[in-house]
């Protein structure tokens, strides 16, 4: 399985940020020592240290043990018309995806990662008729790739009127796209940028969620804005789904939306 993108000190170092809490606030309200708290973000884990900190910062305290100890891998089955590709950028990987209709093989790609080669290859192999590029957010990472994309399958791309891309049309919070049989729906889910989105999968039997760096399997994307609407966003938007929607992040692996629920420590 590919490695989660956040480890338990990543995790802990996100929700101090998010609640603009200082280390040495967080340790006075849990009781320890700024020491203590420093240590788990050097990434010392001390499950005593978790069980005192984790109410503080909202988390879930076995489920951030859980993630620590290596215990946590969600697991997901992508059906056939979902293929993630994985390119590296600046010292990182990013996730993007493609999404076909088996019978007429329209397909829809989303985001781009670093490099277009492998996703021209998934399209290639499977002999696809790309419709459209969607992009779930701004950063470069996500868009890195698009221009060469764009220009080798001839499609239109589309942002968040809330998050513009040169080049690209506009989307609104709730328009529908197709590809084939499949209907794409686009959902808020901001927090990690202004325009973050989700889009929904609709139309078959599994249900996806492509949902960019909103949510990672066990973890949340850094928020930027409003810490505490950016969980309701997730919440709203995400974990209304049904449990077996299969989410497919911006980084790490894919997972379910009754998998986070239960094993990501900022909602379990």
């Amino acid at each position: 399985m590919m490695p989660l993108e956040d480890n338990f000190s990543d995790i802990v170092g996100k929700a101090l940020r998010g609640l603009a809490m200082s280390e040495a606030d967080a340790a006075a309200a849990a009781g320890i020592s700024a020491d203590e708290v420093r240590n788990l973000l050097d990434g010392e884990f001390d499950e005593t240290t978790v069980q005192a900190l984790a109410p503080v910062l909202g988390l879930e305290a076995a489920s951030l043990a859980r993630i620590a100890r290596g215990a946590f891998a969600p697991q997901a089955a992508p059906p056939p018309w979902l293929v993630s590709v994985t390119t590296d950028f600046g010292g990182m990987t990013v996730n993007a995806y493609v999404v076909w209709d088996l019978e007429t093989r329209h397909a829809a790609i989303f985001d781009t990662g670093a490099d277009a080669g492998p996703l021209l290859d998934v399209v290639k192999r499977n002999e696809l008729e790309v419709v459209a590029i969607f992009l779930t957010h701004s950063h470069a990472d996500h868009i890195g790739a698009l221009a060469r994309l764009q220009k080798a399958v001839g499609a239109e791309a589309w942002s968040s009127e809330l998050e513009p891309v040169p080049g690209t049309k506009r989307f609104r919070p709730g328009d529908l796209f197709n590809a084939g049989r499949h209907f794409i729906r686009t959902r808020l889910t901001c927090g990690h940028s202004p325009g973050g989105t989700t889009f929904l999968i609709e139309g078959q039997v599994v249900k996806v969620a492509i949902v960019g760096d909103a949510l990672f399997a066990g973890s949340i994307g850094g928020v930027r804005g409003d810490y505490t609407a950016a969980l309701e966003h997730i919440r709203r938007e995400i974990f209304t789904l049904p449990d077996d929607t299969i989410i497919c992040p911006g980084h790490g692996p894919m997972t379910t939306v009754g998998q986070e629920k239960t094993g990501n420590p900022f909602f379990a």
